[in-house]
């Protein structure tokens, strides 16, 4: 995974050097809306609170740069990524009982997306995009806060206290629109990577590091 970031600096700095490209900051908000939990904004579950608060806990920020091949571009980002929230951790196996963990994940990722895009629009002051690629992620701290067993019996750090893995890859998909020096980008995360089911305690050191859902990010074109 290292030699992956450092080839892709490496070719995030020739590019720079020798193609037409854009160049910028960025900064986005990580909700934790999926595709499973859509739903959740029809009924209310998924509200106007529900983004305030995430929004001080969920935040990515970086740099970007858009090689332009004619309408297709590659954006090779570095980022840095944090995530606040609760996630329940089902099926664990406690003295041979399968039960749920409640926990506060506090995860923090550097992470280099590499979309591949289209321009399906381009005006003079403005273009819209579609994009698809992977997103390598290199845990940087992440931790677990276990709160309690769904039936109430005490649950220690002690007990349960695993590493994250260090790296995975995702998919994102996702679409932009461009107007003067800013770009706004929707995108959703295919491959979520969070924790499912477990079989035993023993299992729990195979957490990934979860991954922003869906990402709002506005960035800003230096050059």
């Amino acid at each position: 995974m290292k030699r992956i970031l450092f080839s892709t600096v490496f070719l995030f700095i020739i590019n720079i050097a020798y193609a037409q490209f854009d160049f910028g900051v960025k900064a986005g908000y990580n909700s934790s809306l999926t595709l499973s939990n859509l739903s959740s904004v029809r009924d209310g579950a998924y509200n106007l609170s529900n983004v305030k608060s995430e929004m001080w806990n969920n935040f990515q920020a970086g740099l970007f740069a858009r090689i332009f091949i004619k309408k297709f571009y590659i954006q090779p980002e570095l980022l840095y990524s944090v995530q606040k929230k609760e996630y329940d951790m089902k099926g664990v196996m406690i003295d041979g009982t399968a039960t749920n963990v409640n926990t506060y994940m506090n995860i923090s990722n550097v992470e280099v997306p590499i979309m591949i895009g289209y321009k399906l629009m381009d005006l003079k002051i403005a273009n819209l995009r579609i994009f698809l690629g992977p997103k390598f992620i290199m845990d940087t701290g992440s931790s677990l806060d276990y709160k309690n067993i769904e039936n109430g019996e005490p649950v220690t750090a002690d007990n349960l206290m695993k590493d994250f893995k260090d790296s995975q890859v995702d998919l994102e998909v996702g679409a932009g629109i461009d107007v003067f020096m800013f770009a706004l980008d929707a995108r959703l995360n295919l491959v979520q990577d969070i924790a499912g089911k477990f079989k035993s305690i023993g299992d729990v050191s195979t957490i990934k590091p979860p991954t922003s859902a869906f990402v709002i990010s506005l960035g800003w074109k230096l050059f």
